[in-house]
């Protein structure tokens, strides 16, 4: 299952893992995109807030009715607004932990008892939840976004002790700059031309394949190898505030 499947990396990870042969359910809020996104792969889809607790439930429902879950992918999370801890706005923090946090545990919690009656089955199951590096690295402008994926990141870390014993791997994607359709517009509300702003003139900055490839391959290992943290960045991005503009040049 892969949660923020309407696009973006969630839904690059759906077309994945179909073209590999794996039953996939995409989840996400746009019932339209989900319905395209069905039509293009195959998968079978389901419309859900996340941030519902009873929407989660009657998720848990429909899986529960078709079947062990081998593999959750919880990818839905977002950012808003790119302004100082002090300008910041207090609704935009409460809606990245909601989104980026609270709907995380949520599903997890939820999931658990269909991942631990797969994992009898097939001798192991897995969680992977992807946050970023900014859940590893703070900057300037970060504020909640960068709190609310420190948060995600522990919640990884506490899961992975708490399960320790089971064989459930607990996994970790955090990308750096990925240059998708939503994520930057989203972040400045709209904004085409700030959005546009951010991938100017940045060489090859990665795609929402590039780490579905990773998210991937990381389920697709053999059960007994976890892959704790992968962090994945374009070369042109040494960190969260530093990015590099025009060619990448060797010191010859």
């Amino acid at each position: 299952m892969v949660t923020g499947a309407s696009s973006g990396i969630g839904a690059a990870t759906v077309r994945l893992f179909r073209s590999k042969g794996w039953d996939v359910v995409g989840v996400a809020r746009r019932a339209d995109r989900l319905a395209a996104l069905a039509d293009e792969t195959g998968a079978a889809v389901f419309t859900a807030d996340l941030t519902d607790q009873a929407q989660v439930d009657a998720l848990r429902d429909y899986l529960e009715a078709s079947g062990p879950v081998d593999a959750l992918v919880n990818n839905a999370g977002g950012a808003f607004g790119l302004a100082s801890v002090e300008d910041g706005s207090a609704d935009d923090w409460s809606r990245m932990f909601d989104v980026n946090v609270i709907a995380v545990k949520r599903v997890t919690s939820a999931l658990l008892p269909l991942l631990r009656r797969a994992a009898a089955d097939g001798g192991h199951a897995d969680i992977l939840t992807v946050t970023s590096i900014a859940g590893h690295i703070a900057y300037e402008g970060g504020g909640g976004y960068n709190a609310a994926k420190f948060a995600a990141r522990a919640l990884v870390a506490v899961l992975r002790l708490e399960l320790a014993g089971e064989p459930i791997r607990v996994l970790e994607v955090a990308p750096g700059m990925v240059k998708t359709e939503e994520f930057s517009l989203t972040r400045f509300g709209g904004d085409q031309a700030r959005a546009d702003a951010v991938y100017e003139n940045v060489p090859d900055p990665l795609y929402a394949e590039d780490v579905a490839e990773a998210i991937v391959h990381a389920i697709e290992l053999p059960g007994h190898v976890n892959l704790d943290l992968v962090t994945i960045k374009p070369v042109a991005q040494a960190a969260p505030h530093k990015v590099i503009r025009g060619e990448l040049k060797p010191k010859l």
